[in-house]
């Protein structure tokens, strides 16, 4: 209930206003049973805007984080998450890896929408960095399309760091739904598992007209910590495999 109240009396008024998103594609979301809407993902608000402009809610498997603060903040943070169907997930691997695939697997037999950033993290400078291949079992495992979201300008209003937007436009374009039941059974191949991945990362590229560098973003963003060049490092890391 309070999902719809944010959406469309509390936030979402505010978000259409001074924001005008637009949108492309919307026939694309399925009417009906279970899809990962895989997104770039540029900034904090591109989970709000995503959810404002489809039709059907959608559970996004947020960083656990978001629940573990402390004092009033964090109390106001980790109830709000809750209270609009968001699913804490642990994103240290290994183990926690496998219980989230398990939770999106679950909301997904449930027959929901489900939001996946395969990046793993917002971009640290509005490029696009290789999918994580999450992704692709969670498609497999749940027998669910993967339909590609390209958040256009959100970097340009509230990139990483940033508080307060900026106001300027915003679009999303949501792509063909893609079908990987092909590749049934196939779960536990790793490299099945990376093709599925970059493909849809590919349609990404496609969709929102991003440079693409095949890095990780977490060691996007340690490289450009340290003050170096993720692109050229990048680079060299091809020349020298």
């Amino acid at each position: 209930m309070l999902y719809w109240v944010l959406k469309h009396i509390i936030i979402g008024p505010w978000l259409r206003v001074l924001f005008r998103p637009w949108i492309e594609g919307r026939t694309n979301v399925p009417s009906a049973g279970p899809a990962i809407m895989a997104s770039n993902h540029l900034s904090f608000s591109d989970s709000f805007f995503l959810a404002l402009v489809l039709p059907r809610p959608i559970t996004y498997l947020a960083k656990s984080d978001y629940f573990t603060g402390r004092g009033l903040k964090g109390w106001a943070t980790r109830v709000f998450f809750i209270t609009i169907g968001q699913v804490p997930v642990d994103r240290s691997g290994g183990r926690a890896s496998e219980a989230a695939i398990n939770t999106a697997t679950r909301i997904l037999n449930r027959g929901e929408l489900l939001g996946i950033y395969p990046e793993g993290t917002r971009s640290p400078n509005g490029t696009m960095y290789r999918g994580k291949t999450g992704l692709a079992r969670m498609a497999l495992e749940a027998h669910a399309p993967i339909v590609p979201v390209a958040m256009i300008n959100t970097y340009e209003i509230q990139p990483p760091g940033t508080l307060r937007p900026r106001l300027k436009r915003v679009g999303i374009r949501v792509g063909t739904p893609l079908d990987f039941s092909r590749y049934e059974g196939l779960e536990d191949d790793r490299f099945m598992l990376r093709s599925v991945t970059d493909e849809v990362m590919y349609e990404l590229m496609r969709l929102t007209g991003q440079e693409y560098v095949d890095m990780y973003a977490t060691r996007a963003k340690e490289l450009i910590a340290r003050g170096e060049s993720a692109d050229a490092a990048s680079m060299l890391s091809n020349r020298t495999e």
